[in-house]
């Protein structure tokens, strides 16, 4: 006689599950895109952004006091530092329109006009405009966004001779040395702060809940209208981009974050190119194992991801794996559970997404699966997916 992996669960537990597996199976278009000429295309991209030199006109700090480099750092940076507006429109309850008013700050990064700002600047606006500390107002697209990662790039006809800035390399940095970041804070164009890096490899997470692994803290004041401004290090070389605080009364007590520059180099080129971030998809619906078993779930793996549902077409189910099913006497069947991928522990939701960051399309993964009584190794090859096209309860 067979073992059948079925457990029993409350009527509102499985109706909870049901209700979920119907969104995703509504929501979720799987896509497969042709691999060599998009990452082609897109390398070409990437050259551009690539980490520059110094900034022009910066001496080598080490000849000049600390007070004269923080000068000639702001003399050649500031001029591509963009105050952004942003006007949006509300409907209230009685139907009455109402318009909203935002401010943030970005980079210029190409000569073709191109402009990094934060996701959360530009977010729901329906008229963007630029200026850089004159009374010239440029009018500005929105060229592309990407949520998870809070960023976004914007676009301008550019005037001759727009200053770009030069792009650093995160990876390269230490805590203790000097940083500058440039801004609007509280409307006030072009503003210099200057510290210290104080942290690295900090755990953020962007509005929409997506953690962004390895952000940069900084003593540098940064405050509301600071988002989306460069931070830079003594040659002028971006190195982050100013986007959180943290602060009991929302203004700066020498705590703030950047989102590392690196981080930003790896997706402008698909914000420019496709006016969106194209990841892979394992393509499932996951439970915590873990958050599960809290809520009186019992299962039997103390950890992994349970998968609810893998929709037909996408990447987990080409490959055979499967999720929640009913048997005809109604019981909830177990599907899989993924206890690791290619060797890394898969305890929550956040684990897979920090995997699916370092993996491109097209790359093949081994998942290893907890599946009636025994453990499996599936080779899972994945797909992409449009960060657009994702439901409100999406697949990974």
């Amino acid at each position: 006689m067979s073992n059948k992996s079925v457990y029993q669960l409350s009527a509102r537990q499985l109706l909870f599950l049901a209700l979920a597996s119907a969104l995703i199976a509504v929501g979720v278009t799987v896509l497969l895109y042709w691999f060599g000429s998009y990452w082609q295309s897109n390398g070409n991209l990437e050259k551009a952004f690539a980490e520059s030199g110094p900034s022009a006109g910066i001496a080598d700090p080490s000849t000049v006091s600390d007070e004269e480099n923080s000068i000639e750092v702001y003399k050649a940076v500031s001029p591509g530092v963009a105050f952004i507006s942003t006007t949006s429109y509300t409907q209230d309850f009685w139907g009455d329109v109402q318009e909203g008013k935002g401010t943030g700050s970005g980079s210029v990064i190409d000569n073709e006009g191109h402009i990094l700002t934060n996701y959360h600047v530009i977010e729901d606006a329906k008229k963007l405009t630029v200026n850089f500390g004159g009374n010239k107002v440029y009018p500005a697209t929105l060229v592309g966004g990407d949520p998870d990662t809070d960023l976004a790039v914007i676009k301008i006809d550019p005037p001759a001779g727009l200053p770009v800035i030069s792009l650093g390399d995160s990876d390269k940095l230490v805590v203790g040395q000097k940083v500058l970041a440039i801004g609007n804070p509280f409307g006030l164009d072009r503003t210099l702060t200057t510290g210290v890096i104080s942290g690295l490899q900090r755990p953020i997470r962007a509005r929409n809940g997506r953690p962004i692994d390895a952000a940069i803290q900084t003593d540098a004041s940064i405050n509301p209208g600071n988002s989306g401004g460069p931070l830079l290090d003594k040659y002028g070389r971006m190195i982050g981009i100013n986007s959180q605080i943290l602060s009991p009364a929302g203004g700066s007590v020498g705590v703030g974050f950047a989102i590392p520059v690196n981080i930003a180099k790896r997706i402008i080129p698909q914000l420019i190119q496709f006016g969106e971030v194209r990841r892979p998809k394992l393509g499932v619906d996951p439970l915590s194992v873990e958050k599960l078993s809290d809520q009186g779930v019992q299962l039997p793996v103390r950890s992994g991801l349970l998968i609810r549902t893998a929709p037909a077409g996408g990447s987990a189910a080409n490959a055979g794996i499967r999720g929640l099913s009913q048997d005809s006497n109604g019981d909830v069947v177990l599907g899989d559970i993924i206890t690791s991928i290619d060797g890394e522990k898969m305890s929550d939701i956040d684990d897979l997404y920090r995997l699916l960051d370092k993996r491109k399309i097209g790359d093949t993964v081994q998942v290893q699966v907890y599946r009636s009584g025994k453990t499996l190794t599936v080779p899972v090859r994945l797909l992409s997916s449009a960060t657009a096209a994702r439901p409100t309860r999406r697949t990974q």
